[in-house]
């Protein structure tokens, strides 16, 4: 076999499978975002009256549109040589039946929505010009298409005319009032002419109406970044960049100038964001529309106001505004559009940490305690391991080895309240005889809350070293309790390099819980009557909601829901650098979450976050309630209630 054959046999044929293989796998995320949110709407569908009222418009304007198409090639109008031979004999009958049925489904789409806009009226909606004018197209279309067919059957009386119901009920009341077929041919025509007139109005109209989210919306859906809600962009080469954040409109992305223009204003990232609940000033749709008005200033229309591409912050948005935000997603997984009001926070955070440097002064405090001490409480590094005196803990070093590898985190290492639940997670670990080890001095602070502040070049630098430390060591996995760590070494780090298994603590311990390894010390039940608090970071960002709860059921405590709970929990109030910020009295997010923990008549809160623990202590505490309510780590409430097997 002479060279060239042989390399014509080894080269990829076109229709390699690996090569299709890799194809199909990179495009499954698009077509199921297509299938999921584009064409079945399952998250406008989250709230019933509006999804059934969305729904109906959807699929009526959508039938409406292919039948309307199907019949103009029937002519070949507008469409050249193109033209169909169906639908034909009973298809044609399905045909008509199905048309009228999606203009009764728009009809009755408009009327939900008119309801809601003028007599329901939440107070997260708002009513704009053209919200009014996209009713009225959306009801005229369908109001001149029946009468159009009511006039074709009155002048053609078919005798298929029942399967056009609508159409045949108006032509009967026509025929009743004295029309005649003459006078209802001639009507047609110009029925025929006002019916296309309507439509290619409304088609017009798109780009400058909120129905231009009929093509933005999708769209934006299929091009987000394919990656986890809890995970942010990544500047990369950061030594070499020239933008660090945005400070202008035109600094955003591509894909996120077309999120703003996608968002409808539909309110419901108000109805779920913690900020907005709680009266601060800050919501994210008033973001997102403020971004795109400025989008439109600077490239619809640059001359006509003078502003031109300006600067974001103190120009169009308030320097403080972005520091309202908790980053906990729950306007991510609310809002129907996949609008990111997060990640525009974030950009516009590192504009102000890493270019101007006009921050508020908690935030440069936190900054200069990371710099300096490396943790944002300002302790001293040495004293990272202070809170395991005692214990005997095995501190690794480069080379050793270990089965489980504790990455404790910053706030268990230094806050006096969160010491307390890492020596009852290491309680039980000995315990069960568990092999695992921590990093000691040489843990550094993942980086988490410098990167939610804007300081992506201060977590970049954390992550690296974390990152080259872990790797002089041998283990199976990691394992922390913090789901801030959790999220930054489980999703953040492999953008670092740093690819490892992560573990949070619920679900280690509910492994051992499996292997029958945890048992009940005081029998099956407590009377202890608790509500568990859901995690952002844990929950709504990494779906770890079922293990929190079956450890405590396992363990006996009765539990009971807050109104507020899983993907839909309420926020403690202490992500997104808003543990180390001051909020004014009224509008502490801890306070309303506090409430609502009070309102299940459990005495316990349980959290398996540290953040959220510290905000619940902070508001029982600042309340003086501690006798009515008070709040335990999952940790401690099982380091209580369990003893070791009878193996061990």
């Amino acid at each position: 076999m002479t060279t060239t054959e042989l390399s014509k046999e080894r080269s990829p044929s076109p229709f390699d499978r690996q090569r299709w293989r890799n194809f199909l796998n990179g495009a499954l995320p698009y077509l199921k975002d297509f299938f999921l949110h584009v064409i079945a709407q399952v998250r406008v569908l989250k709230k019933a009256y509006p999804g059934l009222m969305h729904l109906l418009i959807f699929w009526g304007v959508t039938i409406q549109v292919i039948g309307t198409a199907i019949n103009l090639m029937q002519m070949q109008l507008f469409i050249p040589f193109v033209e169909l031979s169906i639908p034909r004999g009973n298809g044609y009958l399905l045909y008509e039946l199905i048309m009228d049925l999606a203009g009764v489904a728009i009809l009755l789409g408009v009327a939900m929505a008119a309801i809601r806009r003028a007599i329901i009226r939440p107070k997260t909606l708002e009513t704009r010009w053209d919200d009014t004018y996209a009713l009225v197209m959306l009801a005229l279309i369908p109001i001149v298409g029946f009468t159009l067919e009511a006039l074709r059957l009155t002048a053609a009386a078919p005798e298929w005319a029942r399967w056009s119901p609508v159409g045949y009920v108006l032509s009967r009341a026509l025929l009743s009032v004295g029309l005649s077929p003459t006078t209802a041919a001639q009507l047609h025509n110009i029925f025929f002419w006002s019916h296309i007139v309507l439509a290619l109005v409304l088609v017009a109209s798109l780009p400058y109406t909120k129905l231009r989210h009929l093509v933005q919306t999708p769209l934006n859906v299929l091009l987000r970044p394919h990656r986890e809600d809890g995970v942010l962009e990544i500047i990369e080469n950061i030594d070499e960049a020239e933008i660090l954040g945005t400070g202008k409109i035109s600094e955003f992305s591509p894909q996120q100038l077309l999120s703003f223009d996608a968002c409808v204003s539909c309110g419901r990232c108000e109805e779920v964001c913690p900020a907005f609940i709680c009266g601060m000033d800050y919501t994210p749709r008033s973001l997102v529309q403020t971004l795109r008005t400025a989008g439109m200033d600077t490239f619809i229309n640059p001359n006509g106001n003078g502003k031109v591409d300006q600067e974001l912050i103190e120009g169009t948005i308030p320097a403080d505004l972005p520091w309202a935000c908790t980053t906990c997603g729950a306007c991510l997984t609310s809002c129907p559009a996949f609008v990111n009001p997060v990640d525009a926070i974030v950009d516009l955070r590192r504009y102000q940490t890493l270019t101007t440097g006009k921050i508020p002064k908690s935030v440069a405090d936190v900054m200069r305690n990371m710099e300096r001490q490396g943790n944002p409480w300002g302790m001293p590094p040495e004293d990272r391991l202070a809170w395991a005196d005692g214990l005997e803990i095995n501190e690794l070093a480069p080379g050793d080895e270990t089965d489980v590898l504790i990455f404790l985190g910053c706030a268990f290492a230094y806050d006096d309240r969160n010491k307390k639940v890492a020596r009852s997670f290491v309680n039980i670990l000995q315990r069960e005889k568990v092999d695992f080890a921590v990093l000691g001095l040489d843990e550094m602070c993942c980086g988490e809350t410098a990167r939610r502040m804007g300081h992506e070049y201060l977590f970049q630098m954390f992550a690296e070293q974390n990152i080259e430390m872990l790797s002089t060591l041998k283990f199976k996995r990691i394992v922390t309790q913090c789901p801030h760590c959790f999220n930054t070494l489980k999703n953040e780090y492999p953008q670092m390099g740093g690819e490892f298994e992560v573990l949070h603590y619920t679900e280690f311990l509910s492994e051992l819980m499996g292997q029958e390894q945890l048992i009940p010390s005081n029998g099956n039940s407590t009377s202890a009557a608790l509500t568990y608090q859901d995690s952002c970071y844990l929950g709504r960002y990494n779906q770890i909601y079922k293990k929190p709860r079956k450890l405590l059921d396992q363990a006996g405590y009765q539990l009971v829901e807050m109104a507020d709970s899983g993907e839909n929990s309420f926020c403690c109030g202490g992500g997104g650098g808003q543990m180390w910020m001051e909020t004014d009295a009224d509008q502490r997010i801890n306070q309303k979450r506090m409430q609502d923990a009070l309102a299940t008549a459990a005495d316990t809160v349980a959290t398996a976050c540290p953040y959220c623990l510290l905000m619940f202590d902070d508001a029982i505490r600042s309340k003086g309630i501690s006798e009515e309510l008070q709040v335990l780590d999952i940790a401690e409430l099982l380091d209580q209630q369990y003893q070791p097997t009878a193996e061990a």
